[in-house]
């Protein structure tokens, strides 16, 4: 079944126009315009090796929309829309999901972040969103990347490709094992928090970049887009990573970076979190946000040096050294954060 196939049982129609959208790094998105209907939709080809069961993406995005329309959102919202025989997922031949979504007109994204202010924006927004979504009694939120948060097999995971990594592999990150090595304990306070129920599981997004904010035309945000990790955690994770991808000068691949953390990011993106959010926070949360930020930073870079021993197997990787030098920009925006927060 081709591309074509799957936009007829959406749409009845081949009078459209197709455009990639090349700024995602797991599902495939297009632009479709119908001109038969004038309107512009979002077509994607989910990746089920990364969302394995994808029928559970579908349920929790209809799960949170109802969330948002009952409690007045007054963002906009971004609809699935449904085939013409009534469903919300399409497979084509080789049994893989599509899906369509509902498009924001007149709407920007940004891949990094372009200013202070934007950064304030789209943290508020994530924490409108946050506070919208997180009621009383949580829903049936279904997991859909089973361990994603699991620190505990994170640090499982980088032992044992440490042991099992090749010496040539591992006298290259000799320095940044060493680093990595050190710090190995930084996790335990929050799986110890999330174990004794210290702090209250409430529902994430767990994709926080700047890219899953739509504004528009004066950097106001319009959506908070992109559900597919939405889970039941800790939002201490949210404002962790939201300060991991924000606050970095450089690009992540950059291994060469000095100095790369920027201290007045970290304190807008905090009051943006906090504009919805800091009533609802219990003490526990409050306290631990500084350092969710550093266990956020440390997770990704060990991530990345997992993959880098394990011979770069998960992450897309564009030379031999890729990863490795993802590590080195992780450990020195790690430095970066610490030294600002006095803890090192």
């Amino acid at each position: 079944m081709e591309i074509k196939d799957i936009i007829a049982q959406f749409i009845g129609t081949n009078l459209y126009t197709l455009s990639p959208i090349s700024d995602g790094l797991i599902n495939t998105t297009y632009l479709l315009e119908d001109k038969t209907r004038d309107e512009k939709l979002i077509l994607q080809k989910i990746n089920d090796r990364v969302f394995q069961q994808p029928e559970k993406i579908i349920h929790n995005h209809l799960l949170i929309n109802e969330l948002l329309r009952s409690n007045h959102y007054h963002l906009q919202i971004i609809e699935p829309i449904r085939s013409l025989t009534g469903e919300l997922l399409v497979k084509d031949s080789d049994g893989e999901p599509w899906r369509m979504l509902s498009f924001v007109e007149n709407s920007l994204t940004f891949i990094t972040v372009p200013s202070l202010q934007t950064a304030f924006e789209a943290a508020k927004a994530f924490s409108y969103f946050l506070t919208t979504i997180n009621t009383e009694k949580l829903p049936a939120i279904e997991d859909t990347i089973p361990d994603f948060l699991n620190f505990e097999k994170r640090i499982a995971d980088y032992k044992t490709a440490l042991k099992n990594a090749v010496p040539y592999l591992k006298e290259k990150a000799k320095t940044e094992i060493e680093i990595t090595n050190q710090f190995l304990s930084l996790p335990d306070q929050w799986i110890a928090m999330e174990k004794n129920n210290k702090i209250p599981k409430r529902i994430i997004h767990a994709d926080v970049k700047i890219s899953n904010i739509l504004f528009d035309q004066d950097h106001k945000a319009l959506a908070v887009i992109d559900l597919d990790t939405t889970m039941i955690s800790t939002v201490l994770y949210d404002f962790g990573t939201m300060i991991q991808s924000y606050t970095n000068t450089t690009g992540e691949d950059d291994g060469n970076a000095e100095n790369n953390f920027n201290p007045e990011m970290y304190e807008v993106v905090k009051e943006g979190f906090l504009f919805y959010l800091k009533d609802k926070l219990t003490s526990e949360e409050y306290d631990h946000l500084d350092y969710a930020a550093q266990v956020a930073i440390y997770i990704q870079e060990l991530r990345f040096l997992t993959d880098y021993l394990n011979g770069s197997i998960y992450y897309s990787t564009k030379y031999a050294e890729h990863n490795l030098d993802r590590t080195r920009n992780q450990l020195e925006l790690f430095k970066g954060l610490r030294a600002y927060l006095g803890v090192l």
